[in-house]
């Protein structure tokens, strides 16, 4: 039977099959008569040896069983050497203090190693006590190393290798937690980028289509009703555009699917010809026209920007608006003010919806962002760091 298909037996059947294996080289060694250890007749009848080796073997079967079979066994090797040594019982015997060593506690695996290391010395002393000679004591504790030190020291690196295992797969195991609560954050933090741009969609553009089909509706110049739908078209086709790149990267696998190029700071005149056509009336500043930024940095600016147009939009109609774009020490700054008395101002603590994701979109750049009521107006200002950001 080979050696992987004997470990995937039950430890009963192992344990088993070790006994029987046992016995049957134990009964070949008594019948053949080379069992004595030590010079001499033996006076012990064979049936006395083959009850020993069955008794021996038997407990074999509760070799795991810990200090309890290694005491029992003890015992009988203790009968065993009273009769006269025998090597059949000797080397079963070093199987328990091998069992002992492996299954036992760590306590009782330190104890088993320091009881074999005194084993010998003892032997050691005890044969120079009663034998006449130096060298018959040398060479008796030298016979007994291979029945004590060896299965002893066998199980205490066989032990060492199981524990070494066994953190191994802890670690392993501790490392695949990890890994699943990265990428759940990582879910996480993928989903709340897609909530943002799908507020930054839906919010910015189809709050100016309906502003601004409110307008229409209600304008009695023809042109100027031709001049509010056509921002109004254009306001749909761009969100339809970046609703469908938006689909296109969740269906796409490998990221082979294309794309529409990111929103940039270079189409704010689209936002701000769309905010005009709602009604207000807006001011552009800006001084980062040959300024080149990183695609991260160029899209948050242009979503912010967005964003408080937006609002702008909804909570004072037919006011002004100032945009301040502005780059200074590796620092784009960001500014939109606008005056709120004329219908509904935003959250006095700044906590809508929009201004929320403003901050996070700032804050995934490594930026800052405030709002807030400023010299009769309400201003929203974001700094985001330019220098090292990809």
């Amino acid at each position: 039977m080979h050696l992987p298909r004997l470990r995937s037996l039950p430890v009963w059947q192992q344990d088993g099959l070790i006994a029987l294996t046992t016995w049957l080289i134990g009964f070949l060694v008594y019948a053949a008569g080379i069992h004595r250890l030590l010079a001499g007749f033996d006076h012990a009848p064979l049936w006395v040896r083959l009850l020993e080796l069955t008794a021996l073997c038997g407990l074999e079967l509760l070799r795991r069983w810990v200090p309890g079979a290694l005491l029992l066994a003890t015992a009988v090797l203790a009968v065993d050497i009273a009769l006269s040594p025998s090597l059949p019982v000797m080397i079963v015997f070093t199987d328990f203090l091998y069992a002992a060593t492996l299954y036992g506690s760590r306590r009782t695996s330190r104890v088993m190693i320091g009881v074999a290391a005194a084993s010998v010395v003892v032997v050691l002393v005890a044969v120079l006590v009663l034998a006449q000679q130096w060298r018959t004591a040398v060479l008796a504790g030298l016979g007994v190393l291979p029945f004590v030190l060896t299965p002893v020291w066998w199980a205490a690196n066989v032990r060492q290798q199981r524990d070494i295992a066994e953190t191994e797969r802890a670690n392993a195991g501790q490392l695949a937690k990890i890994a699943e609560l990265d990428r759940r954050a990582a879910v996480a933090a993928e989903r709340g980028r897609m909530a943002r741009d799908l507020h930054d969609v839906i919010a910015g553009h189809l709050s100016a289509i309906a502003i601004q089909s409110e307008a229409a509706l209600s304008l009695p110049d023809p042109k100027l009703a031709k001049t509010v739908l056509e921002s109004v078209r254009e306001n749909s086709v761009s969100a339809l555009e970046e609703m469908r790149a938006m689909i296109g990267l969740l269906k796409a696998e490998g990221g082979d699917a294309e794309t529409t190029a990111p929103a940039r700071l270079a189409d704010l005149s689209k936002l701000v010809e769309s905010a005009r056509a709602s009604g207000l009336e807006v001011r552009v500043g800006s001084t980062v026209d040959e300024v080149p930024l990183p695609t991260a940095v160029d899209l948050t600016a242009y979503r912010i920007a967005q964003e408080a147009l937006t609002n702008a939009v909804k909570h004072a109609p037919g006011g002004r608006v100032d945009v301040d774009v502005r780059y200074l020490d590796g620092v784009l700054a960001v500014e939109v003010r606008n005056d709120v008395h004329h219908r509904h101002a935003p959250p006095a603590d700044g906590s809508g919806t929009g201004l929320l994701n403003m901050r996070e979109r700032a804050d995934a750049v490594g930026g800052t962002l405030t709002a807030g009521p400023a010299e009769g107006g309400w201003l929203v200002r974001a700094e985001l760091p330019v220098g090292g950001t990809t």
